[in-house]
């Protein structure tokens, strides 16, 4: 093939993006060969792709918004290729490919030589609809590559195991060098060759302190449409740019992209969170071993009879031990005036939630006033006080401790049939009603509600409409994406500005993802409490303040909690204390001063140990 050069670009947006891509191509040593680009991308996100390709340019300098007006062609997923110098080819061998399968066309690039003889026997379907047009080892392993889904019954490549695919490059890659990207649309994969002479970096880009503009010695990238201000984005290149954060994928590496993230790695360069953490100091459940263990003998015998009291459960259907935890919750709160108050009212939810789960050993509450205490349960079943002061204070100290059990709960089971869930959720009108407190987004500007939207799309896309799915990229994007910063919001902050500014405190980011669910029509509230973080967390000022996260309604299983501020689902780490729509239906304590106070000063206190005795 001569001399040639070429470099490779791939991008994988978040939501439709209006890029500019300029491309300086390389100089032939003689200057007597034509140079060759292409560009592929989905318009406006639909099945059909649009391929732009010139395989004899006559010029080193290709301006391809001269082309095409990108402003007004926007893609989650754009395709390049810059191709060096080298004689004969023709558009029907100018990368990228596009062929149509499935319902919809997929995109392929290649970087290198295949020995064409060996891959024409590796290609076994001989079928007109998987012939190449052009004469390249590239188009053949593009046809391989689409003979190899056709065998699977595959539609799409998320129906693909991610093994499974990467078996297949690796088959390639045992014929020479492999650098290549395969896309249907929505998912983007690139594999880089163990036999390749050339690099491939990787960098995700996240809004907002993200350059505008990436320069490298073959191409310009700018990121500089204003609708485009808060798109994340995930960048394959075959040289890294002079901006950003770059990684060096390395030999046999497959990367799966899906809507701006990566879905998969073959071989990550960093550890990567799970979604949840093993707890520790683990109690056996308190039971009478003796009539216990003749129920479950007579239950075994019986069919469709299975234990509903969850605490006396001891096991998960695998046989791992499962039991619970105690903690000790200290929470003060500490009012101090310039002026005597003489007459405030208030409202305190700082007792622990009693439930099948959770069991409330002791509560204790103290105020240091002397007033009119009313207990009651709110509307959202939240354990009250409304307590009325009409004597003069210039100090108010609210103490509430607790020791509390959490038990642990068997992994849910989604294999039954009703719990496949996939979005969107279909409810039932009385359903709906019920739950229209908790499906209700926060008002907000038209714009700020279709920015966000499309936000939350994206995660139902790449994780192809699944449900569960989705909400646990959701939380762990936040977690990931998304900068714990004390002091840099408020109680008025709104979803949209911790979404565009990608910084804030547990508050917010429960905030954003109650918002983002709501908008996909699932139902979320807001759950104030205490998380004991002892040496798994990062975040270890979460157990000095009351912390917050989200519960999510899933259908045929129940409320589950979310927590983004950790990347981690709720399970016996944290003590749940009230419920709402939002914070203002829990907070632990508020109140109306009526008469005198002056200048307010606020101190909380809270103290979470684990008890181990």
């Amino acid at each position: 093939m001569g001399d040639i050069t070429s470099d490779i670009l791939a991008l994988s947006f978040d939501s439709m993006s209006s890029p500019s891509i300029q491309m300086h191509l390389p100089q032939h040593l003689d200057g007597t060969h034509p140079l060759g680009w292409g560009v592929a991308w989905y318009p406006n996100d639909n099945q059909a792709a649009i391929v732009k390709k010139d395989p004899a340019a006559r010029g080193t300098d290709v301006q391809v918004e001269q082309l095409t007006d990108w402003n007004n062609l926007r893609s989650s997923v754009f395709f390049c290729k810059a191709k060096g110098a080298a004689s004969g080819y023709t558009h029907h061998e100018t990368q990228p490919f596009s062929r149509s399968f499935a319902g919809q066309d997929w995109l392929f690039m290649h970087n290198g030589d295949l020995d064409k003889k060996r891959l024409a026997e590796l290609h076994k379907d001989k079928s007109r609809f998987l012939e190449p047009l052009g004469k390249t080892d590239s188009e053949l392993a593009f046809c391989y590559l689409l003979g190899k889904v056709m065998e699977t019954e595959a539609r799409k490549l998320a129906d693909v195991p991610n093994e499974v695919l990467l078996s297949w490059f690796d088959a390639l890659d045992m014929l020479g060098s492999a650098d290549m990207c395969i896309s249907d649309g929505v998912t983007v994969a690139c594999y880089y060759g163990r036999q390749s002479d050339r690099k491939l970096y990787y960098s995700r880009l996240v809004p907002p302190d993200h350059p505008t503009e990436f320069k490298s010695g073959t191409t310009v990238l700018k990121l500089s449409d204003p609708r485009d201000t808060f798109r994340t984005c995930l960048v394959i290149s075959s040289a890294p740019y002079d901006a950003g954060a770059w990684l060096e994928m390395l030999p046999g590496q497959l990367i799966i992209s899906r809507r701006g993230t990566v879905v998969w790695n073959s071989q990550p360069n960093t550890q990567q969170m799970a979604l949840s953490f093993p707890a520790t100091g683990n109690k056996p459940r308190e039971q009478n071993s003796g009539a216990f263990g003749a129920q479950q003998a007579e239950q075994a015998q019986l069919l469709h009879q299975s234990v509903v009291n969850v605490r006396s459960v001891t096991q998960t259907p695998q046989g791992l031990p499962l039991g619970y935890r105690t903690f000790d919750v200290m929470h003060r709160t500490e009012y101090s005036y310039t002026e005597p108050v003489e007459h405030s009212t208030h409202v305190f939810r700082l007792q622990p939630v009693e439930d099948p789960i959770q069991e409330v050993v002791s509560a204790k509450f103290t105020v240091t006033a002397e007033g009119e205490e009313v207990q009651f349960e709110d509307v959202f079943g939240n354990q009250s006080i409304h307590f009325s002061i009409n004597k003069p204070y210039t100090k108010l100290s609210i103490t509430s401790s607790s020791r509390v059990k959490i038990y642990a709960l068997p992994p849910d089971d989604y294999s039954l049939s009703q719990r496949r869930a996939s979005i969107p959720l279909v409810w039932m009108p009385w359903q709906r009603q019920m739950m229209t407190s908790y499906l209700l987004p926060p008002e907000l500007p038209e714009t700020q509600l279709l920015e966000l939207t499309e936000y939350a799309m994206s995660f139902v896309e790449r994780n192809d409409y699944k449900l569960l799915e989705t909400l646990k990229d959701m939380n762990l994007s936040i977690y990931h994406d998304f900068k714990y910063v004390p002091g840099a919001t408020s109680v008025n902050t709104t979803p949209f500005e911790v979404y565009s500014s990608r910084q804030g405190v547990c508050q917010d980011f429960a905030n954003l993802l109650i918002c983002l669910t709501r908008l996909l029509s699932i139902p979320s509230r807001y759950r104030m409490g205490y998380i004991f973080t002892g040496v798994n967390y990062e975040n270890k000022i979460q157990s000095d303040a009351s912390h917050a996260w989200v519960e999510i309604y899933i259908p045929y299983v129940g409320w589950r909690g979310f927590d983004p501020t950790n990347g981690c689902m709720v399970t016996q780490d944290h003590v749940r204390v009230a419920c709402g729509r939002n914070y203002i239906d829990a907070t632990p304590t508020s109140g109306t001063i009526y008469k005198g106070g002056g200048t307010e000063t606020l101190k909380v206190e809270v103290k979470m140990f684990e008890v181990t005795v």
